[in-house]
């Protein structure tokens, strides 16, 4: 089994992946001040929680945006698992043309993505990944990762509505009533949720006029399932694109 891990700004992505199968899925919180000796049990325990033993993981995979908090992971996993892991980075195969100012500048995740979702479907693509910040990137034909934004995450954005705003309280996330709300909470509910949407089909419009050509969208991330029935543009909803992603780049480096 491969033991794959995302080390994201808000989570920990932990998956065991067999025979190109996923067999768990686990998130956990991403700290910067725990040790590789408490990453270490928390993956243990993860691992415990889902019956995998130890022996059973034959290798593993780490990419990460998060600097301070990826030594103390991978430090965990060797630990835990005695497997040296593979990270995703600068050298590794991907199979992308990255067309970039700076192509080692590119996050671990984005490259995961975009490698994962040219497996299911073919290029022009724009990927939405919808977690602590919304990214949008192109991948043309050829493989070739063109670039795209970085916005304010969804729950970003709401946190700092509630905090900088003293009248408006903090909300959940729901989908909304209606467009037009009719108290505090709606409208707040309305402009966040019916506001990302929007902006969405609003970029997405304008990437692909930059590009000349239409696209297939494809949208990952915690928010997407909530935000992508709001758009007017049409998506493809995928869950588990970055597992899917480490997995293809491992099998891709494996010696």
């Amino acid at each position: 089994m491969l033991l794959a891990i995302d080390i994201g700004n808000s989570n920990i992505v932990i998956g065991g992946i067999e025979e190109n199968k996923t067999r768990f899925e686990a998130r956990i919180a991403t700290d910067r001040i725990k040790t590789s000796d408490q990453y270490g049990v928390e993956i243990k325990s993860m691992l415990d929680l889902f019956h995998i033993a130890l022996d059973e993981v034959e290798g593993c995979i780490i990419s990460s945006v998060v600097p301070p908090v990826f030594n103390a992971v991978r430090t965990g996993v060797v630990k835990v698992t005695g497997k040296n892991p593979m990270v995703v980075g600068p050298g590794i195969k991907t199979g992308l043309n990255i067309h970039m100012d700076d192509p080692t500048s590119v996050g671990s995740d984005r490259i995961v993505i975009a490698v994962a979702a040219l497996q299911e479907y073919k290029p022009p693509l724009i990927l939405v990944d919808m977690g602590t910040a919304t990214t949008i990137e192109v991948v043309d034909q050829g493989n070739t990762y063109l670039g795209g934004c970085i916005i304010p995450g969804v729950r970003v954005s709401a946190e700092a509505l509630s905090s900088r705003a003293s009248q408006l309280p903090g909300i959940q996330l729901d989908k909304p009533k209606r467009v037009i709300g009719k108290n505090t909470v709606e409208c707040m509910r309305s402009g966040i949720m019916y506001g990302a949407a929007a902006m969405l089909d609003g970029m997405l419009d304008r990437m692909e006029e930059e590009l000349g050509k239409k696209t297939t969208v494809v949208a990952t991330g915690g928010m997407a399932q909530f935000i992508a029935p709001l758009c007017k543009r049409e998506m493809k909803l995928e869950k588990d694109l970055l597992l899917k992603g480490l997995n293809i780049i491992y099998r891709k480096n494996k010696k």
